[in-house]
């Protein structure tokens, strides 16, 4: 079946529009960690069963095939962090002169944390291919997950089995293999009038993006930011104020929609400097009455809350992470199925926002470039991921959590659609 075919099937079954977007009426694409399509270990040259790149392809594929600018209705892509999957060294210089020091522990003896030179000359080529795709089509976001940088050890404070951490608590460093790619100065970025904003090198970044109606803010912040990090986002909401903002990070929700990071990567712990998911809410999500909508992956699963900020305004935080799904891999491989290979299933997520009546919404739905299928829409859906990641839900729950509406009850209020005569949506 040609590319062309099965992108008219897949956008009927997600239900899209091939014309250009009503107005009041969009779509944000959510990429989730990509790292296991990426991973050099996961291609046809390294004795895998298919090359599991082509998935993160076809994901960026389908995102180019329809933008906006292309008469489709997506507006904005994010990008969650983990684009690829290893670290190109055991420790940076500069952690070694801090008095880091790096201990072996069963975290950092697999494959798919120790340090390997073929990121550099396969993960981070992939890498820049795909976005390569979506690059002059849409303006969009990626943020540095842990996998992402230059290097990671397991930090000497805390073997094996000591302070709750069995496997003790890794730690990672630098970011010239990330910026060299995703940075400020990169083609990507630069030059770009919807490329506002960039800090440490482009690690955190602002874009802004019309759509239904409104100008938007999109703030990507770099994993556990540092007050620093935190005080420059707050000089780009003054910088445009009163515009509806989102803001996307590697990690802030775990699968139990709670602010908490996962324990064996846990950057406050190994450096004060950095700021929980908690921190984050406390000093800024909560502080900043337009943002309105946080993204974030890293913790296996999904997950969604909706808390008040200091204003009495709803904030909604949503979780999107499907890299621990591995049906691709049992279907091509079934007498491999025992390994502990994972891929992720093509799964993203699409939030369809509708602006248009007096009450605003976004419906969120998550589908599979592979499958060409919505998670509802999946027959087999539960059978292939509800006892891993819910298996306590009945099939109608785990398939309710990956699809389902927030109700943006507030956003009239709160937002004034942008004005043309002064194009940037302030009021």
């Amino acid at each position: 079946m040609s590319i062309k075919r099965i992108l008219i099937l897949l956008l009927a079954i997600v239900g899209t529009s091939v014309a250009r977007a009503e107005d009041g009426k969009f779509t944000i694409a959510v990429i989730p960690d990509t790292q296991y399509y990426t991973d050099y270990r996961h291609q046809t040259e390294e004795g895998f069963p298919f090359d599991a790149r082509e998935l993160f392809f076809d994901q960026m594929r389908y995102i180019a095939e329809n933008a906006e600018s292309q008469g489709g209705d997506i507006a904005f892509a994010t990008a969650l962090g983990d684009v690829w999957q290893h670290a190109s060294q055991r420790m940076t210089p500069e952690y070694a002169a801090q008095g880091y020091k790096h201990i072996q522990t069963y975290l950092t003896s697999l494959p798919q944390i120790h340090p390997d030179s073929r990121v550099l000359t396969v993960e981070m080529p992939t890498a820049r291919r795909g976005y390569e795709m979506i690059a002059g089509k849409l303006p969009f976001s990626v943020v540095p997950g842990n996998h992402d940088y230059d290097s990671n050890w397991a930090d000497s404070r805390w073997p094996e089995g000591q302070g709750g951490l069995p496997n003790g608590m890794l730690a990672y460093g630098g970011l010239k293999n990330w910026t060299s790619i995703f940075g400020a100065d990169t083609p990507f970025f630069r030059k770009k009038s919807w490329y506002v904003a960039s800090y440490n090198g482009g690690a955190d970044s602002a874009q802004l993006f019309d759509a239904g109606g409104y100008r938007f803010l999109h703030i990507g912040f770099e994993m556990a930011p540092s007050d620093a990090v935190l005080k420059w986002a707050e000089g780009v909401i003054k910088r445009y104020p009163g515009l509806p903002t989102i803001v996307s990070t590697h990690s802030f929700l775990n699968r139990a929609g709670e602010r908490r990071e996962n324990p064996a990567v846990d950057f406050k712990a190994v450096n004060p400097v950095h700021n929980n998911p908690q921190d984050v809410w406390d000093k800024f999500l909560s502080q900043n009455d337009q943002i309105f909508l946080m993204l974030s992956g890293h913790q296996y699963g999904q997950a969604h809350r909706v808390d008040l900020n200091r204003f009495g305004h709803k904030v909604y935080q949503v979780l999107s992470d499907y890299q621990g799904r591995r049906q691709s891999f049992v279907t091509a491989a079934p007498a491999r199925a025992n390994e502990r290979e994972t891929i992720g299933d093509g799964w993203m997520r699409l939030m369809q926002f509708d602006l248009s009546g007096p009450k605003a919404s976004v419906q969120v739905k998550t589908i599979s470039t592979y499958y060409k299928s919505t998670a509802s829409k999946l027959p087999t859906y539960s059978a292939f991921y509800k006892e891993k990641e819910k298996p306590t839900a009945t099939d109608e729950e785990f398939i309710a959590s990956d699809e389902f509406a927030l109700d943006l009850d507030d956003f009239h209020a709160r937002f004034a659609p942008a004005r043309s005569a002064r194009g940037d949506g302030r009021k």
